[in-house]
């Protein structure tokens, strides 16, 4: 797992649509705009959340796969090893993630 913090390396290593693996789904990352989480719920992905900034940890995944990025900065929220928070990450590479349900 890798987290990149500048957006010149982001905008330098984004492919044109990060596939994002989870729950048995294929979701593609169109809108580089758009927050992880973002895209996931408009897959109709269900992922936990409260914050959307990165300060409560609430919608902690599990990266299992690829290269994620927090473009404004690392979240203030404990984050585990291979955790991201989906709230204030985008995919970077294409990724695979487990939800606890």
């Amino acid at each position: 797992m890798t987290t990149k913090n500048t957006t010149q390396k982001v905008n330098s290593n984004l492919k044109l649509e990060p596939k994002i693996s989870v729950q048995g789904k294929v979701v593609h990352y169109k809108n580089s705009k758009q927050t992880l989480l973002d895209c996931l719920e408009s897959a109709d992905v269900e992922v936990h959340y409260h914050c959307r900034d990165g300060f409560c940890g609430a919608c902690r995944v599990k990266l299992v796969e690829g290269d994620i990025n927090y473009p404004m900065g690392e979240p203030l929220a404990y984050v585990g090893e291979k955790e991201i928070l989906p709230c204030c990450c985008i995919p970077i590479t294409d990724i695979t993630i487990l939800i606890d349900e």
